[in-house]
C-alpha cells in the first residue's frame, strides 16, 4: 500500500485516511465492492459502494501514474539525462499530462526539422539567438555558412536556428501548461461540415457549422460531432483565440525588441502553429472525450441500474408472447419458477384464426393455473394486448407489455442454446420475455448490458471503462437483492461476491447431483469454493425452508454466534426471534458490540431479522397504454398520455407512449423548474404522464412534454 497514495486520495474525496487504508486492504485480500459495503462497515466507518468504488478507482489512477514515473525514469537513466533535478521534478508530478511535459524534451522521437538543423551545426546559432543579448543574427548567422553542410545563405541559417527554437518552445513544460489551460477554458470547438453528400435531414446537420466553447460542450453533443468526423461528414477543430495564445509565447520568450528577440518571435510563431497547437489540441480532444465518455458511462451506468432493479411480478406462472402478425405470435407457458412447460404458435391476428387462438388461449390459461399474462412490446405488441383484452379473461389475470429490448440477443446466444437446444429461436425470445416479468434482473444478466437499449452513445466510448462501470452496476444489483441458491442461474450466480463463472458452474453441477442445498453449510464441499469464497458469497447467498432460518436473511455466516447469544439471552428460537416483533423489542443492542462486532453490523443484523432477505426492489404495479392509441399515426399534439421511461440521456428522456416509437421528452420539457440533470427528475422505467407537442410522420419523431401547465410557471 502505498501511503502517499492514501493521503492523496483522502484529502481529495474528503474521507479519513483510516478509511482509504482500510478500503485499499480489503481490496488487496481480494475482497470485493458489495461485501466491503455490507459486511466491512466497522473498517470502512460505513462507506457505501459509491465511495469504495472511487477509491478503488482512483487508487488505480495512481498505481498506473507511478508505474508510467517508473518508466519514465528509467528511460532517462539509460539514455544518460537523467539528473537529482529532473528526477526530483518526475516523482513530484500530480498528472500524467505534467510527467509527459518533463519528458518531452528527452524523448526518443523521430528525425524532424530541428534535428536536421542540428546536423547542420546550426545549434550554437540557435542558442545566441535565444540567449537575446543585443547581437546581431545576421552577423552570427553569417560563421555557420557551409556548403558541405548545405547551409548556403544566411536565411537557411537563420530558419534552421528557428526551427531549433521551435522545438525547444514547444517542448517548454510551462509553455504546455499554460497553453492547455488556455484551450480549456477559452478554448472553442469548431465544427464544419466536410461534405454535403446526405440529404437534408441527416442526423449531422446541426454540426455543419457549430461554435461552442469547449469546456460548455455537454458530452452527447461532443460524442455526436465526433461520430460525424469518425464517418467523414464534419471536421472538427479545438482551439482558441490565436492572438491569446500567442503573447503567452511572446511572455515567456521574447525578452527584448532587436534583432535577435525579433528571430526568437518567429519562432515562437512558427512553433504554435506548427507543433504546439496542434499537440495541444490532441490532448484537449483526448482530454475532451474522456470526460464526455465518463458523462455518458455514468448515464448508462444508473439507466442500467434502474432497468435491472424493475419491480418483479414474482413466482407466478405466466404466458409470454412474442408477437408478430404474418408469421403469427409464438407463445409459451412458464411455471412459477420459470420452467417451460409448453410452446405453440397462435395467429390472433388472422380473422380465420382468431377463434380458435382464443379458445387455446382460454384453454392455456386454466390448464397451466396462468395468473399474468407477458406480451412483448415489439411489432404487433400492442395489437396482441388488445386482442387478449378482448377475449373476457379473468379480471385477476393481468396483462402486461414487456420491454423486450435485447431478448434476440438471449435467444440466439450460447446460454440459450445451452437450455434450450431444440427450440426455435422465437420460443427461447418467448421464455425470455416471460421469465423478463417474472424477475427482470435475472434475465437481463444473461444479455450483454449495451445490448438492453438504455445507453448514450456506448459505441463511441471507451469499451473497457464502459465494460468496467456497467460489471460493477450488475455486481451491485445482484448482490443487493441477493439469490436463491436452488434457484438461481450460472448466469445470476456469476455476479455474486466472490464466486465467478467457474464457481457459479460448479454449485449449479454440484446441486444437480446432489439435490438442493439445505444450508449454507452445504455449499463448503462444492468444488473449489474455499474460505475466501464462502466468507465472500456467503452472505449473498439464500436458502429458504432450510435448516437455519438465518440461512434465508443476509445476516451473514459470521454473525450467527451473535444472533444465537441474543436469542439465548432472551431465551428463545432462532426462529421465534426472527418471527415475533416483541421479542426484537426487548434487544439492548449495545451489550453486543464486540471488538469485531460493531453498532452499524449490529443495527444490520437487526434490520434483517425484522425482514429476512428482504427484496429492495419496490412492488409491481400493472401499467396499461392509453386504449386505442397503438401507431404513430394516432398521436395529435396536445393528448395527454401515459408511459414509461425507456433511456434518460444528458438531453432528456425517451418515453415508451405504446406506439412503436418512443417520443423524446427534452430536457427543457421535463419540469416547470430548470433541470439540469435529467436523473434528477426521471428514472428508467418510471411511470410517467405526457403531453404530446408535436408528431413528425416523416422523420418518424414524437416530442413529448412533462410540464404542468396547470403550475404558475406554465409553458407559454
Amino acid at each position: 500500500m502505498n501511503t502517499s497514495h492514501v493521503s492523496i486520495v483522502s484529502n481529495e474525496l474528503n474521507l479519513k485516511e483510516s478509511q482509504i487504508q482500510a478500503v485499499a486492504a480489503l481490496l488487496e485480500q481480494g475482497a470485493t465492492i458489495p461485501f466491503i459495503a455490507r459486511y466491512r462497515k466497522e473498517a470502512t466507518l460505513s462507506l457505501d459502494e459509491v465511495a469504495i468504488i472511487s477509491i478503488r478507482d482512483r487508487l488505480v489512477q495512481l498505481e498506473e501514474l507511478n508505474n508510467r514515473k517508473e518508466s519514465i525514469l528509467k528511460s532517462l537513466e539509460e539514455h544518460g539525462h537523467l539528473t537529482e533535478v529532473l528526477k526530483h521534478s518526475v516523482l513530484a508530478a500530480q498528472t500524467l499530462s505534467e510527467v509527459e511535459d518533463i519528458y518531452l524534451p528527452y524523448r526518443p522521437k523521430r528525425r524532424t526539422r530541428a534535428t536536421i538543423a542540428k546536423e547542420k551545426g546550426l545549434e550554437s546559432l540557435a542558442m545566441m539567438i535565444f540567449s537575446q543579448n543585443g547581437l546581431n543574427p545576421l552577423d552570427q548567422a553569417a560563421s555557420f555558412l557551409s556548403a558541405e553542410k548545405e547551409v548556403t545563405t544566411i536565411e537557411e541559417a537563420l530558419g534552421g536556428a528557428r526551427d531549433i527554437l521551435a522545438e525547444i518552445i514547444s517542448e517548454d513544460r510551462y509553455a504546455r501548461s499554460r497553453l492547455r489551460h488556455l484551450f480549456l477554458t477559452k478554448g472553442y470547438i469548431i465544427s464544419r461540415v466536410a461534405q454535403k453528400k446526405e440529404a437534408d435531414g441527416t442526423k449531422f446537420k446541426d454540426y455543419y457549422d457549430w461554435k461552442e466553447p469547449v469546456n460548455t460542450v455537454p458530452s452527447h453533443r461532443l460524442l455526436a460531432m465526433r461520430r460525424g468526423e469518425r464517418e467523414d461528414i464534419l471536421n472538427i477543430s479545438i482551439a482558441p483565440d490565436e492572438k491569446e495564445s500567442l503573447k503567452i509565447l511572446e511572455e515567456l520568450f521574447v525578452k527584448g525588441a532587436g534583432e535577435d528577440s525579433a528571430q526568437v518571435r518567429l519562432a515562437a510563431h512558427d512553433s504554435y502553429k506548427r507543433l504546439l497547437s496542434r499537440s495541444i489540441e490532441t490532448e484537449i480532444r483526448l482530454a475532451t472525450k474522456e470526460k464526455a465518455d465518463d458523462e455518458a458511462i455514468r448515464i448508462f451506468a444508473q439507466n442500467l441500474r434502474q432497468l435491472l432493479l424493475a419491480s418483479p411480478l414474482g413466482s407466478k406462472p405466466v404466458l409470454a408472447i412474442d408477437p408478430g402478425f404474418r408469421t403469427g405470435c409464438k407463445i409459451v407457458c412458464l411455471d412459477c419458477q420459470g420452467k417451460l412447460l409448453h410452446h405453440d404458435t397462435i395467429y390472433p391476428h388472422l380473422p380465420a384464426k382468431a377463434t380458435a387462438t382464443a379458445q387455446t388461449i382460454h384453454h392455456l390459461c386454466q390448464q397451466y393455473k396462468i395468473e399474468a399474462i407477458a406480451v412483448g412490446s415489439g411489432t404487433a405488441g400492442r395489437e396482441t394486448e388488445a386482442f387478449l383484452k378482448s377475449l373476457n379473461l379473468p379480471p385477476d389475470l393481468q396483462i402486461v407489455l414487456v420491454n423486450e429490448s435485447g431478448a434476440s440477443i438471449y435467444s440466439a446466444s450460447d446460454v440459450a442454446r445451452k437450455e434450450f437446444p431444440d427450440l426455435d429461436l422465437t420460443i427461447r425470445g418467448s421464455v425470455s420475455i416471460g421469465r423478463r416479468l417474472m424477475d427482470p434482473l435475472s434475465e437481463l444478466v444473461k444479455i450483454d448490458p449495451k445490448a438492453i437499449g438504455v445507453g448514450q452513445y456506448q459505441h463511441d466510448v471507451d469499451q473497457t471503462a464502459l465494460k468496467k462501470a456497467l460489471d460493477d452496476v450488475v455486481i451491485s444489483c445482484v448482490n443487493a437483492v441477493g439469490v436463491d441458491v436452488n434457484r438461481a442461474s450460472v448466469e445470476l450466480l456469476t455476479y455474486i461476491s466472490g464466486l465467478g463463472p467457474q464457481l457459479a458452474r460448479n454449485i449449479v453441477a454440484f446441486r444437480n447431483e446432489k439435490g438442493p442445498f439445505r444450508s449454507r453449510e452445504e455449499l463448503k464441499p462444492v468444488p473449489r469454493l474455499g474460505p475466501k469464497a464462502f466468507e465472500q458469497s456467503a452472505g449473498f447467498l439464500r436458502i429458504t425452508d432450510g435448516s437455519n432460518p438465518l440461512d434465508a436473511s443476509a445476516v451473514h455466516p459470521e454473525s450467527y454466534g451473535i444472533v444465537e447469544i441474543i436469542a439465548k439471552d432472551l431465551n428463545c428460537s432462532l426462529a421465534d426471534l426472527m418471527k415475533t416483533t416483541t421479542l426484537k423489542d426487548k434487544i439492548d443492542l449495545a451489550r453486543y458490540v464486540t471488538d469485531k462486532v460493531g453498532m452499524p453490523t449490529l443495527k444490520d443484523i437487526m434490520l434483517e431479522l425484522a425482514r429476512p432477505g428482504r427484496d429492495p426492489r419496490s412492488q409491481f404495479e400493472a401499467f396499461a397504454f392509453e386504449s386505442g392509441v397503438e401507431k404513430i399515426e394516432d398521436l395529435q399534439p396536445g393528448m395527454k398520455l401515459p408511459g414509461i421511461i425507456t433511456n434518460v440521456t444528458a438531453f432528456g428522456a425517451f418515453v415508451d407512449i405504446g406506439v412503436h416509437q418512443d417520443g423524446l421528452v427534452h430536457i427543457s420539457e421535463l419540469s416547470n423548474q430548470f433541470v439540469k440533470d435529467p436523473m434528477k427528475i426521471v428514472k428508467v422505467h418510471q411511470k410517467v404522464r405526457v403531453t404530446v407537442l408535436a408528431v413528425d410522420l416523416k422523420r418518424n419523431r414524437i416530442s413529448l412534454s412533462m410540464k404542468d401547465v396547470s403550475e404558475k410557471g406554465r409553458r407559454k
